[in-house]
């Protein structure tokens, strides 16, 4: 039995909030440079340029890439050979990330009530998703959520009727109606099946997949293929000017679900879909 003491949670926790606000991930960074390439448009492809620059500031400068540096998202793989000492969990990851946004400088967005509106000045809580694994590691990742795009997700409890056709074009007229509004080009993360709350779960996990990675299944690869054309066809464009790049990866994730029913959820990520992770 391996014993990590809670302090190491938190000091990981409050360093991943720093450097997933700061840094993107070099795939998303390969994705939208190559995508830039791609547009013929004079205004496009300038407003992709002009993302590669403010990425490439983010980075001379030391700040986060987008002033709205998220509600922090975090994933726990915690292996069952491990013993946390030292203190709560919980407690740990929360501190980790009051230290990371108010260390960091960064913005701190979280009101403690939805309906009351007053802000808990360090961005916690942060969202936890917790899950048990074999061995004697944990691996933890942030991934720091704005809410132009959050705001654009959608949720639907189809009916077995529902077919691949229908799936596809549900996600298809979701990016349509989201338009401008979550500062194309997008990642997007699509969870079919599970539960009501699951099928949101595989959704959020979705855009934490490097845009590099298909999913393992040719069924649903060939999915976020046609997906990720049909979207590209809506002329939406880089922040809704219009181009080729509306959406820079799709993403899906699947699992079982009850006979009579059929959930997919869609989360709508920005070109600044971030996320940072660590083993320890």
């Amino acid at each position: 039995m391996r014993e990590i003491n809670v302090s190491i949670i938190e000091q990981t926790v409050r360093d991943l909030c720093i450097e997933a606000n700061k840094h993107l991930p070099e795939e998303l960074e390969e994705r939208i440079a190559c995508c830039a390439d791609c547009e013929c448009g004079e205004l496009p492809k300038s407003i992709m340029k002009s993302l590669q620059d403010n990425i490439e500031a983010a980075k001379e400068l030391d700040i986060p890439i987008c002033q709205d540096t998220g509600m922090a998202v975090v994933f726990a793989e915690i292996g069952q050979e491990i013993h946390l000492t030292g203190g709560s969990f919980e407690q740990a990851v929360n501190k980790g990330v009051s230290r990371g946004y108010t260390e960091g400088y960064l913005r701190c967005s979280v009101v403690e009530d939805p309906l009351r509106r007053v802000n808990t000045g360090d961005n916690t809580p942060a969202v936890i998703h917790t899950r048990i694994v074999n061995g004697d590691k944990i691996k933890i990742t942030v991934a720091p959520k704005g809410f132009g795009s959050e705001n654009m997700s959608t949720l639907r409890m189809f009916t077995p009727s529902a077919t691949r056709e229908t799936v596809i074009d549900y996600v298809v007229e979701s990016v349509r109606k989201a338009g401008s509004n979550p500062c194309p080009p997008m990642v997007l993360g699509i969870g079919i099946g599970g539960t009501f709350e699951q099928c949101a779960l595989l959704a959020k996990t979705a855009l934490c997949r490097s845009v590099s990675e298909k999913n393992a299944d040719e069924y649903y690869s060939s999915m976020e293929a046609e997906i990720l054309e049909r979207v590209n066809a809506l002329d939406i464009g880089p922040q809704g000017f219009g181009g080729k790049t509306t959406a820079l990866s799709v993403a899906i994730e699947a699992r079982p679900t009850h006979i009579a029913g059929l959930p997919v959820a869609v989360n709508v990520g920005c070109h600044v879909t971030r996320h940072a992770a660590k083993i320890i």
